[in-house]
């Protein structure tokens, strides 16, 4: 059952809502902050050569497919004002600009019978990986973001792309996602 979620007035200060969970939140009245005003936690320097760079995209697919930053550009995007909340430490809330996970699942011709999504990033010995249900990932709940407030998303943010999940707390958005895996998990 879903919970009624709290309409959180225009104008809250951010800094009120750390310690409560994003998914009971109603946030469409909050204004978006300012990207130099963005906190952040975790690895912030990691590079990306988008000579070399691919996402990856695997698993329980038809296709392993492989896509530049400039094909997922040219892709179909989706943009979402999102509240990142790390418990007790900042609020972030932004406009976020990427593509639907399904978009590059389709592309790959995701099998039917897959029941979650998992990202990772950075590639190297920092990697940090996530899983999210299907049911998020077909809703965009959960996207990928490669543009913040107007801007390409910054390298301490996680350039060249990164998770945005809705109603998920801030450490479960993978930074630096070089590959998506579609997995079927057994009952």
């Amino acid at each position: 059952a879903q919970t009624k979620r709290i309409l959180v007035p225009k104008g809250t200060d951010l800094s009120t809502l750390r310690s409560e969970n994003p998914a009971t939140l109603d946030t469409r009245n909050l204004e978006v902050r300012p990207l130099n005003e963005f906190e952040t936690m975790g690895q912030t320097d990691h590079e990306v050569d988008l000579k070399s760079w691919r996402l990856l995209i695997d698993g329980n697919v038809a296709t392993t497919t492989r896509l530049t930053y400039s094909r997922i550009l040219e892709l179909p995007s989706i943009e979402r004002k999102v509240l990142m909340i790390c418990p007790g430490i900042f609020t972030n809330h932004g406009n976020w600009k990427g593509i639907s996970l399904m978009t590059a699942m389709n592309l790959a011709r995701m099998k039917t019978d897959t029941t979650h999504i998992i990202a990772s990033g950075p590639q190297g010995p920092y990697e940090r990986v996530n899983k999210f249900p299907i049911a998020d990932i077909r809703s965009d709940k959960v996207f990928l973001a490669y543009q913040v407030n107007g801007e390409t998303l910054p390298q301490k943010h996680g350039f060249p792309l990164r998770i945005v999940a809705e109603d998920y707390y801030g450490d479960e958005w993978v930074k630096y996602v070089y590959k998506i895996e579609a997995i079927k998990k057994k009952e």
